[in-house]
């Protein structure tokens, strides 16, 4: 049976707010939670962008069984995977048993602040599994030296791990990611309720977790749950790779002037209905995911949080 765990948004809450969301989820029964690492917003509205790592580290010192995946790290532009592999190792310590190290080729709205060029996207693919090959030779303990198509590393040393490596999920939506998470991946995570890419992932090997995330807004009304997500979200009605490529909050917010509420909720559960909430979340069940992680969109956590006692934990157990 699929459960539900508590997706973290750090484009909408501060540092603060997400460790105290942490730790109210895990007293309301949840026991698995994704947090997004972002270091832009997608648009103003949604207003926080946290360092992750930092806030892990308080996750970990707040929460005593709440299992956390990164969905997901970018270990290739804006950070050395070398770095990733630090920072990962060092989080798992703190958590033991109950970290993963979700991870994917990235949005330029957040690798391109360094100035780099962005790749296109075969090439951001094999970045991230040159890097993916990089964190975990780190996480051996040995000393490292890589000369690679895309990445150096010169004669480098993890000190402080955890006693097992934590889990690399990988995010992938195209046959190409998807082959990928399979090859290399501990498990496999999307944002798209399709049978199609689980069947993929499975027919070429894959064994690991398949996670999936989705947004909801739950709130006295529909119709002020349909503009509090449209006011925060409408990027998440934008098509194709414009969310891989657009490089500023600024240009989302001009693309997602094309977004209506009306396709806002169409895409996104809105309003008190627990038969909505509960058939969204069911449609990832039913394509074959094993966890899936739910975003409330808006200030109101604790409705969320109500609502899913009352009506998500008992059906999918957190």
């Amino acid at each position: 049976m699929a459960t539900v765990g508590i997706f973290l948004s750090s484009e909408e809450l501060s540092g603060p707010e997400l460790v105290d969301l942490a730790v109210r989820a895990e007293q309301a029964g949840f026991r698995k939670a994704w947090i997004s690492d972002h270091f832009h917003p997608w648009n103003d509205e949604q207003g926080n962008s946290p360092f992750v790592w930092s806030v892990l580290g308080a996750i970990a010192q707040a929460t005593s069984s709440l299992e956390v995946t990164t969905a997901v790290t970018c270990p290739t532009v804006r950070i050395h995977p070398a770095i990733i592999a630090h920072a990962a190792a060092t989080a798992a310590t703190l958590m033991p048993g109950r970290f993963g190290l979700g991870v994917g080729s990235g949005e330029a709205l957040n690798e391109h602040i360094l100035g780099d060029r962005w790749p296109d996207a075969d090439t951001r693919l094999a970045m991230l599994e040159e890097a993916i090959a990089i964190i975990r030779e780190l996480w051996r303990g040995e000393w490292t030296d890589h000369d690679g198509d895309h990445f150096y590393v010169e004669h480098a040393k993890l000190y402080t791990l955890a006693d097992e490596p934590p889990p690399i999920l990988v995010s992938g939506f195209g046959p190409k990611s998807i082959a990928l998470a399979a090859r290399v991946g501990d498990g496999y995570c999307s944002t798209m309720p399709d049978a199609e890419m689980v069947r993929g992932y499975r027919e070429q090997g894959g064994k690991g977790v398949v996670q999936g995330g989705m947004k909801v807004c739950v709130g006295p009304s529909r119709e002020e749950a349909v503009r509090t997500a449209h006011r925060l979200w409408p990027n998440e009605g934008l098509p194709g790779e414009l969310p891989q490529v657009l490089p500023t909050p600024q240009h989302f917010e001009q693309a997602s002037t094309l977004v209506t509420e009306e396709m806002v909720a169409e895409s996104i559960p809105c309003g008190p209905d627990p038969d909505q909430h509960l058939a969204a979340i069911q449609e990832f069940a039913d394509a074959g995911f094993d966890e899936i992680y739910v975003q409330q969109i808006g200030p109101d956590q604790e409705a969320w949080l109500q609502f899913a006692r009352e009506h998500v934990l008992p059906r999918f157990p957190g």
